[in-house]
């Protein structure tokens, strides 16, 4: 039998009316409740019962994933200040070494330094991640932030890299930011409030003292901001940035400077975004005034305001300008337009030439801005994948025009791209728009009687790209059709369509998702009765929603950290990143925004009906979407007449919204996912 938690009202109050939650019990913010555990583990304990069945072929899928794996991998080195960067992994290892070698000459083949072995740092801790790790200018000092908990309140330490030897002085709950000033003692961190966890004042440590000393350099005062601090490509300026949904700030400190004496670059103005990066005498400036989809604009290093500012790459109505990054000689632009992310380089100077555009390969494709540490560089290092061909990291030569790959990640085993085939189809939803629809699956299989899994997110600008994953393979070859779903909510199609998925446009997220799975069945591209969706935390509110507002049209749903109670947390300032989030959800003590939400919340629109199969996940130690959230929706459920036909729920007690940390720990979580689906579109072989 399935846990049944007790229903114990609870009575959540507003000023339109008052809502009765009989599961509210199960909110535990200490994680220490015996009850509260016991019922978790329960959980646990039934999952792992009702799923016994096709744990052989979990199996098998984990097995096939790690073995495409080639598991003493590393990343393509980057240069910085006479050092050559690099991530590496060791054979049968879960975490990485962060390592560096000193510039020279192949031929001498300088010695590997181990900055990091996050392995070594791992052993007596369930959950480990290193979250950033920064250099000082003169390459003597490391400071890091480590997870060791997973909800993501860091630990901020420093090592000497001449000696080994890690300091004594340790720094708690802070962000995972730092930025050293020029000094080589002082580092900026973002120390956060440890009821709500928002990053709220930026500090001043300097090596040898004691934190406690720490001075404060900024505090956040309103709370519907992120704050962070980093520093600029050319090392010159230290930034504090702060962002809300439609605004925001940046404050600038000459990083020699010993007070780090902070200016206003521009004061927040409510619906104007922008962010800026230092070059030569002034700052590139990306900018929404005047421009829906952004624009590039050039600003002097002395100021005065929008009138003196200049135009660098105008606005476009058909492409998103989404990112940049810049050199001497060109700034590099992440744009996006047609569903696709690209890259435009813009040369400068006087006699510039015209910009162009990086081209891709295929119908669904990525291409994105790569690490590039130093200014003076001629070199552009990007990032080219699709649904069919593994990341692949060029650098391309603005001098001579030509292109180099690197790398392009191994996948072991008889991989063959040419198995497979990619398209860029466009559903129409019930308004009228058109939704970007990225589709993979191998050749020769009958499309139309074939399992289809469909993925989306859709939500806070965030845009799902085609990208590849080896895991997927699993999924392919035994014949599945995969689709991501790019719904309005992400930005895609431009910041419109953005817009169009948030606040109370928030139903067109669901439409579409809806919408997309109906076309993508009528034309053939898998079978009415074998399809399935999945979407992680707020693509798991998506497909929780769908599920509740049609779920015939599904036969399993993988719903991750989902978030699903969402009147409830809107309403509570004190969970961790509502005050942040009013002008992406609404806030709810505005009625029209209350009724809205209410409308749609999946915990509060559960009703008897006959649901798809479904399998939820969520983490104990979550600080984006509470565990809470989809352990009383799976209650909630439970308690109906005729309950989900299957209704599984794995609850990760040492890990938070990413889930486990190592990278084996997190094949196997997609093996278990991926089984619970093959099992349910019988596609198990």
């Amino acid at each position: 039998m399935p846990p049944r938690a007790r229903r114990r009202p609870h009575e959540i109050a507003s000023s339109h009316g008052v809502r009765v939650d009989p599961y509210y019990w199960l909110r535990d913010d200490e994680r220490k409740d015996p009850e509260v555990l016991a019922h978790l583990r329960a959980e646990n304990a039934y999952r792992e019962h009702r799923l016994a069945a096709i744990l052989p072929l979990e199996e098998r899928l984990y097995a096939e994933i790690v073995g495409r794996v080639k598991q003493d991998d590393s990343t393509v080195p980057h240069r910085k200040n006479g050092f050559w960067y690099y991530t590496r992994y060791s054979a049968g290892m879960e975490h990485p070494v962060f390592a560096r070698r000193p510039d020279g000459p192949p031929a001498a083949d300088p010695p590997e330094q181990v900055l990091l072995d996050a392995n070594e740092l791992a052993r007596s801790h369930e959950y480990f991640r290193i979250e950033s790790l920064e250099v000082s200018p003169d390459s003597v000092w490391l400071a890091y932030c480590e997870d060791t908990v997973g909800r993501r309140e860091c630990t901020l330490r420093f090592k000497n890299l001449r000696s080994g030897e890690t300091l004594s002085e340790a720094i708690g709950n802070v962000e995972a930011d730092l930025a050293w000033a020029q000094d080589n003692r002082t580092v900026l961190y973002v120390a956060k409030d440890p009821r709500t966890l928002l990053g709220l004042e930026v500090k001043k440590h300097i090596l040898g003292t004691d934190p406690r000393d720490d001075s404060l350099v900024f505090r956040q005062d309103d709370l519907s901001f992120y704050t962070g601090v980093s520093k600029s490509k050319s090392d010159r300026f230290i930034f504090i940035s702060m962002e809300s949904t439609v605004c925001s700030e940046w404050l600038y400190a000459d990083a020699r400077d010993p007070a780090l004496t902070f200016k206003t670059f521009l004061p927040r103005e409510r619906d104007h975004e922008y962010q800026i990066e230092h070059l030569g005498d002034g700052f590139v400036v990306r900018t929404n005034w005047r421009a829906v989809n952004f624009r590039l604009m050039w600003a002097p290093l002395t100021g005065g305001g929008r009138e003196s500012w200049r135009e660098l790459e105008a606005h476009r109505e058909d492409m998103l300008i989404e990112d940049f990054d810049v050199f001497e000689s060109f700034v590099a632009i992440e744009v996006r337009g047609g569903g696709l992310r690209r890259i435009r380089i813009k040369p400068l100077g006087p006699a510039a030439a015209d910009g162009f555009f990086i081209a891709g390969e295929e119908a669904a494709c990525t291409t994105s801005l790569g690490l590039n540490a130093e200014i003076t560089s001629d070199i552009l290092r990007y990032t080219y994948m699709s649904l069919t061909t593994p990341a692949s990291i060029y650098d391309y030569n603005l001098r001579t025009g030509v292109k180099t790959l690197l790398k392009q990640d191994p996948v072991q085993g008889d991989f063959d791209a040419s198995r497979y085939a990619t398209e860029l189809l466009f559903a129409p939803a019930r308004d009228g728009r058109q939704i970007p629809v990225s589709v993979v699956y191998r050749k020769g299989i009958e499309r139309h009687t074939a399992p289809l899994l469909q993925y989306g997110y859709g939500a806070y600008g965030l845009s799902m790209d085609p990208a590849f994953s080896s895991a997927r393979l699993s999924l392919l070859d035994r014949g599945v059709v995969y689709a991501l779903a790019h719904v309005r909510g992400g930005q895609e199609m431009g910041r419109r369509w953005y817009d169009e998925g948030r606040l109370l446009a928030k139903q067109n997220s669901f439409g579409d998702f809806v919408d997309v799975t109906r076309y993508l069945v009528g034309c053939g591209y898998g079978s009415k009765d074998r399809v399935a969706a999945m979407g992680g935390s707020a693509g798991g509110l998506l497909v929780a929603a769908v599920a509740n507002q049609a779920p015939r049209d599904y036969r399993a749903i993988v719903a991750q950290v989902p978030f699903v109670d969402v009147v409830t947390t809107m309403l509570d300032d004190s969970i961790p990143l509502t005050t942040n989030e009013y002008d992406e959800w609404g806030n709810p003590a505005d009625k029209v925004f209350y009724d809205y939400i209410l409308s749609y919340s999946p915990y509060d629109n559960v009703r008897e009906q006959d649901y798809p199969a479904l399998f939820v996940s969520t983490g104990l130690w979550d600080s984006q979407v509470q565990y809470y959230e989809p352990v009383k929706w799976v209650a909630r459920l439970r308690a109906l007449k005729t309950p989900p036909p299957l209704l599984v729920l794995h609850v990760e007690m040492e890990a938070g919204h990413g889930g486990k940390a190592g990278r084996f720990q997190r094949y196997r979580e997609i093996a278990r996912e991926y089984a619970f689906i093959l099992d349910q579109l019988r596609a198990a072989e």
